[in-house]
């Protein structure tokens, strides 16, 4: 399947996500930018999503913005979500993995506002907090939420299972590395730097607990995970 139907499945999962959101009480309000962190990870699919007919101007200011601060800390994860699910079903090691919310700020914030909000990745869209960060210094979320979270982020590498995840600020530096497969309708592997191999679900991350209430969601995202599959074995 290629990126251009992959992108209508990516912003299927989004409005159900948003709609989720819609419906809880969080305290997440514009220019809250606490947590817009360097730290945010992202899938290849992901970044296509925000560059694709992004106009070549603002494609070389978002790189720009990237390439100033590459040398800098930041996240760089050493497993996909999907992979950590195997790896506790089968009660394997964890890599561990360093993180630290004092390495700063995503290089995109603007006068404490995102410049690609509307295409912001589902690292962001998750940041939901119960009361009002930059008052107590940090986010309270709910555990159904952070179940909820976790499951996307298991259907969005899915539906993105033959590209890659990483830093965002890596994926999106790769861009120009991909965008003649993405132009033709190919989908490559992880480049390096950093970026890590996409995995299909093999095994879901939902708490005994949350199983029952989630179960309209997981429902929803099926539906959309069947599409993706079925596509990409017409791709064949």
């Amino acid at each position: 399947m290629d990126k251009d139907n992959r992108l209508v499945l990516l912003n299927k999962i989004y409005k159900l996500y948003d709609d989720f959101i819609e419906s809880i009480d969080v305290a997440c309000e514009k220019f809250c930018s606490v947590c817009c962190t360097c730290n945010v990870t992202i899938t290849s699919l992901e970044s296509y999503n925000i560059l694709f007919n992004l106009p070549a101007a603002k494609k070389k200011i978002l790189k720009l913005k990237f390439a100033a601060e590459y040398g800098s800390k930041r996240f760089i994860p050493l497993t996909t979500t999907n992979r950590l699910a195997v790896l506790c079903a089968q009660d394997k090691d964890i890599p561990d993995e360093d993180v630290d919310s004092a390495w700063g700020n995503c290089s995109l914030l603007t006068d404490k506002a995102c410049p690609i909000y509307d295409k912001r990745p589902f690292g962001c869209r998750s940041f939901v907090s119960k009361h009002n960060c930059t008052l107590k210094g940090y986010a309270e979320m709910d555990p159904f939420v952070i179940s909820v979270n976790t499951l996307f982020l298991q259907f969005i590498e899915h539906i993105d299972c033959d590209g890659y995840s990483g830093n965002i600020m890596d994926v999106m530096l790769s861009f120009e590395a991909q965008e003649k497969n993405w132009r033709n309708k190919k989908i490559s592997g992880a480049p390096g730097n950093g970026l890590i191999k996409n995995n299909p679900i093999n095994v879901l991350m939902v708490p005994p607990e949350h199983r029952l209430k989630v179960m309209p969601m997981l429902a929803e995202l099926k539906k959309i995970s069947i599409q993706a599959d079925n596509q990409s074995e017409e791709s064949i």
